[in-house]
């Protein structure tokens, strides 16, 4: 839980051992790594919501603990599911600094690196910037402004008392 721009060297490094400098995977692998403790952050007490009477009545009724797990437990834990990969794809799609130092050529560049490299090209060009920057910022805020209840209603917990 610390931000990537500490561990921006080592990572760096060990992308350029890995050979995913210049690839998309080289952005994607970290952005999955360090999206997991906001993931086990939100999920864990979302998942201690779910009350042990649940589980004792899907006994009852013959269900296995396999069977509770995919019949009970994840369609409760689907709101925070769902909160959680809106949350990453919106962390995602803001992130600057790590594709910055990934990728090198404008081929894979992620959105806010484009706008960076486009604002730069036509500075003078205000208009053009503006245009271009608004227009990238419409589908994160679609995406936002369509799931916002989900985030919301993920975050209340699996189970209303």
């Amino acid at each position: 839980m610390f931000p990537m721009v500490i561990a921006i060297t080592p990572l760096y490094i060990l992308i350029k051992k890995l050979g995913l400098v210049d690839n998309l995977f080289g952005v994607i692998v970290p952005q999955i790594a360090f999206g997991l403790p906001t993931t086990v952050i939100i999920l864990v007490p979302f998942l201690r919501a779910i009350p042990n009477e649940i589980e004792e009545a899907a006994a009852i009724d013959g269900a296995s603990r396999l069977g509770f797990f995919f019949r009970m437990v994840i369609p409760l834990s689907l709101p925070g599911v769902v909160t959680v990969g809106i949350l990453a794809f919106i962390g995602s799609w803001n992130n600057y600094v790590l594709p910055l130092y990934i990728l090198n050529s404008q081929a894979n560049f992620t959105l806010p690196l484009g706008v960076q490299a486009f604002s730069s090209q036509y500075s003078v060009d205000t208009a053009r910037v503006l245009a271009f920057t608004s227009l990238a910022m419409l589908p994160a805020l679609i995406f936002f402004s369509i799931f916002e209840k989900r985030i919301v209603g993920g975050l209340t917990g699996a189970v209303k008392g």
